[in-house]
């Protein structure tokens, strides 16, 4: 199975990437600067090829083009959407960071879409033809009850926007998009009191992709395999 990754280089991205390695798979791992990437070039020597080492980077959007050219022969049957950023801290009513705001748009909800549409092609190459953006519960309206985080919140809530629409677009293709909450993780963005380590946010996810099929295109999809009100 081939599966490509953005954000590949830390947290999330990078555990994913360690999972899929272990599970045989062929890995295209992309990040925003791979010559720093260090963590992520360990592994990837150490999978005798089965790991590549991609440019993505989220806010230049021709490297996207770049790359689905770069892999315009390669089948991918799942695309990972999972690079991301919360933004400024300066998130509160009043106070709310306007240039960090549109940054975090670009990233988490534009860039998405972006993907997929370079990729359409190289997923539909596949078996799989899965599409999963990692969201947040932060981007659930029916589950605000807290206010503030402005940034972060809407622009996960266009991305779940982002999803169902590509659930729509893409049926006809085969091709199933879903949007997953990975927990309380504990990273660079959880901090180190989150609930799980980023290996069990990453096999409980795994566990939940391998169940999907297409009467699951469009769903907003929490680590336990339950839904996620909009």
């Amino acid at each position: 199975m081939n599966i490509l990754i953005t954000g590949a280089n830390r947290g999330i991205g990078l555990a994913m990437t360690q999972y899929a390695m272990e599970q045989g798979w062929r890995v295209f791992a992309c990040c925003r600067t791979p010559h720093n990437a260090e963590n992520l070039f360990n592994i990837a020597k150490l999978s005798g090829g089965q790991i590549s080492v991609h440019i993505a980077d989220m806010q230049e959007l021709s490297t996207l083009q770049a790359l689905s050219y770069e892999l315009r022969n390669d089948a991918i049957d799942i695309l990972i959407n999972n690079a991301g950023i919360y933004g400024s801290t300066n998130n509160t009513f009043g106070s709310v960071d306007v240039e960090s705001w549109l940054q975090a748009f670009q990233i988490n909800s534009i860039a998405p879409l972006k993907m997929v549409e370079a990729f359409s092609e190289q997923i539909q190459m596949g078996q799989r033809k899965l599409v999963a953006c990692m969201s947040s519960k932060m981007g659930s309206m029916a589950d605000n009850g807290y206010g503030n985080s402005y940034i972060y919140r809407s622009s996960k809530a266009a991305l779940n926007a982002v999803v169902k629409s590509l659930s729509i677009d893409l049926k006809k293709q085969g091709i199933i998009s879903v949007a997953l909450h990975p927990g309380w993780v504990k990273t660079e963005m959880g901090g180190p009191d989150a609930e799980i380590s980023t290996r069990e946010c990453v096999e409980q996810l795994f566990a939940q992709l391998s169940k999907l099929t297409m009467k699951d295109s469009g769903r907003f999809i929490d680590i336990d395999g339950s839904d996620i009100p909009w």
